[in-house]
């Protein structure tokens, strides 16, 4: 199911609670926000519409450190050949950055960047004594490494996910919170039920995917 998909669901799942509960701009705002996350975020183990911005970021630093180590190479040859300068750690500095832009893929640069926020979310969580955002990082931080389609779209995770979801309710004092997270990320894995590869909600105990193809 493409991104758009679920952001549209998530959008008028949080509408429909914005409707329901007494309404209050912030609120509703809250409920659209909280619901659209939640439907995209189960796509954190992936390419995905939360992680693009990231991705393209993750190419252009590539892409700087390969240019750059080069450049440091043929600066530091010139000044070997012309001036006998030679400095062991910048020329090595000077390879690494090379071999690093010539070698890592951008998905590896991708996922290290989104688990570097989902560790700063965490460390923001413990500070502060919100169990609900240090469960966010962990979730945030761990989900680029997962397999497609794995832990993130299981039943386990969308019970991680009602969790996050009631901490941030007791956070904000918000009727309605726990249960709009909760529904906007079941959104997400009962649309990809409906695609041709369906969703292993039972992961890892049963490896077997649950699907009615009607997308």
């Amino acid at each position: 199911m493409k991104g758009s998909t679920h952001l549209a669901i998530g959008v008028a799942i949080g509408a429909a609670a914005a409707a329901h509960y007494p309404f209050t701009l912030k609120h509703a705002a809250l409920y659209v926000a909280v619901s659209a996350l939640s439907a995209l975020s189960a796509d954190l183990d992936g390419p995905s519409m939360l992680s693009s911005k990231i991705g393209q970021f993750s190419k252009w630093l590539r892409e700087m450190l390969y240019w750059s180590g080069l450049l440091l190479i043929v600066i530091l040859a010139l000044l070997y050949f012309t001036e006998h300068y030679f400095v062991l750690e910048y020329s090595l500095a000077a390879l690494s950055l090379f071999l690093l832009g010539l070698i890592i893929k951008d998905g590896l640069l991708r996922n290290i960047l989104v688990s570097a926020i989902g560790c700063l979310l965490l460390y923001n969580g413990w500070s502060h004594h919100m169990m609900w955002l240090v469960g966010f990082g962990i979730f945030v931080a761990a989900a680029p490494w997962l397999k497609h389609r794995g832990m993130t779209h299981t039943v386990w995770a969308l019970g991680l996910w009602a969790a996050i979801g009631s901490g941030l309710q007791n956070e904000l004092q918000i009727d309605g919170i726990m249960l709009v997270a909760t529904a906007g990320y079941a959104s997400h894995l009962i649309a990809d039920t409906l695609t041709p590869n369906g969703v292993k909600w039972l992961y890892p105990l049963f490896n077997k995917s649950f699907k009615l193809p009607l997308a």
